[in-house]
């Protein structure tokens, strides 16, 4: 395994998540003086989750305190549970609640503003060195819980595999999703409602979507994992 100073050299990419725009572009400075690539500089939820859609860097540097209808502890929330990227909080606040609270989506690390470039990075390499020994450790003693299926499927809920036959099936992100909210009461009847807002995040669920999500799933299958339950949603179907 490379050391984190031979990953420095060729530019470990990190996104700032920050609002004060100065401040944002300040910390970019200091990050390229040391040695790291800024991949982008997002000041809300929204824009976070779009340029991750499309790029994953090695590690976030996020506000706590974001302008915005979520703050960096949900947007943080949200970020690990999808992508699993290594996240250090940056924050001015540093009492007892704020903390408690963030500790609860279990950062990598915490920085107190203003802070010092050798503290920013060590609180980085630290981070990066206990994400890849996590995940490196995690290869070797990997958990595998299913949930069997009809047809010869069985879903890995750890991991968010399925299987038929025994053989992987190569799922899309939304695929994912379908599969992850429908195993959380498999057998039972999970309404349209619920499983457009998870997998779509949107207040008001298309029907649309969500069959033609469903279709395309039950062709690459050649069979159909759930059963429609008539005005009510859908329920996996369970073997007996």
């Amino acid at each position: 395994m490379s050391s984190l100073l031979d990953v420095i050299q060729n530019e470990i990419e990190v996104l700032i998540v920050e609002d004060e725009i100065v401040l944002a572009l300040a910390l970019e400075v200091s990050l390229n003086e040391m040695g790291f690539s800024v991949s982008s500089i997002e000041s809300n939820a929204i824009d976070t989750l779009s340029f991750l859609n499309k790029k994953h860097p090695d590690i976030i540097l996020m506000d706590i305190n974001l302008n915005d209808s979520i703050d960096g502890i949900q947007l943080a929330k949200q970020v690990w549970d999808r992508y699993k990227i290594p996240i250090v909080f940056l924050t001015s606040y540093c009492n007892d609640r704020v903390i408690k609270k963030a500790m609860q989506c279990e950062p990598y690390g915490y920085l107190i503003k203003p802070c010092k470039d050798k503290e920013v990075k060590a609180t980085l390499l630290a981070a990066l060195h206990k994400h890849r020994y996590f995940f490196q450790t995690k290869k070797h003693q990997e958990i595998s819980e299913f949930i069997f299926l009809e047809e010869n499927l069985k879903f890995d809920t750890i991991n968010k595999r399925l299987y038929k036959n025994n053989k992987q099936i190569k799922l899309t992100k939304n695929e994912i999703k379908l599969f992850e909210i429908m195993s959380q009461k498999a057998g039972e009847v999970v309404s349209f409602d619920t499983i457009s807002s998870y997998i779509y995040r949107q207040t008001l669920f298309d029907m649309g979507k969500l069959r033609t999500l469903v279709y395309r799933l039950k062709q690459k299958l050649q069979t159909n994992p759930f059963e429609n339950i008539y005005d009510m949603g859908y329920k996996l179907k369970v073997l007996k």
